[in-house]
């Protein structure tokens, strides 16, 4: 029986397929051969493939877990865990966007918004704030600053 969900066995095929695509090029581009370059260090790497790339990534999205937990969970350093879903993201959002599967998130205005939206008769935004660490910069505090009072522990 064929799944009526989005991600059923076809498109999580055309999605690793053309993940693979992005991933051998962003490698290629960056002038690493990867896996001579795991062999030249000796460790041994929790993510050795394209496929385990996008399942730690989806996973990565779906668990939301700290880096230090995600890293725990998937057998990798929590600084590993991040770098290894900075370039996951990375390679996710070019292969969406090639796929014409990425939704638009940046508007010049309301109109553009409006007109965007104009055949959705619902729209559900996740506006929930998130702790982030204060930037050192005075600059950049400002662009991050909320005005919400401080957190109780």
């Amino acid at each position: 029986m064929a799944s009526n969900h989005w991600l059923n066995k076809r498109t999580q095929y055309k999605l690793l397929d053309e993940f693979k695509k992005h991933y051998k090029a962003h490698y290629e581009y960056n002038g690493i051969n990867l896996k001579n370059s795991q062999e030249k260090t000796g460790i041994a790497y929790c993510i050795t493939n394209e496929e385990e790339l996008l399942l730690f990534t989806l996973f990565s999205f779906k668990a939301n877990l700290t880096y230090d937990l995600l890293g725990l969970v998937c057998g990798m350093e929590g600084s590993n865990a991040k770098r290894n879903q900075q370039i996951g993201i990375e390679l996710l959002t070019k292969t969406l966007a090639s796929l014409d599967c990425l939704p638009k998130r940046n508007f010049m205005n309301v109109e553009e918004f409006e007109a965007y939206f104009k055949d959705n008769k619902t729209l559900i935004i996740d506006a929930t704030e998130q702790a982030i660490q204060r930037p050192q910069d005075k600059e950049m505090q400002k662009d991050t600053y909320s005005g919400k009072k401080k957190e109780t522990h």
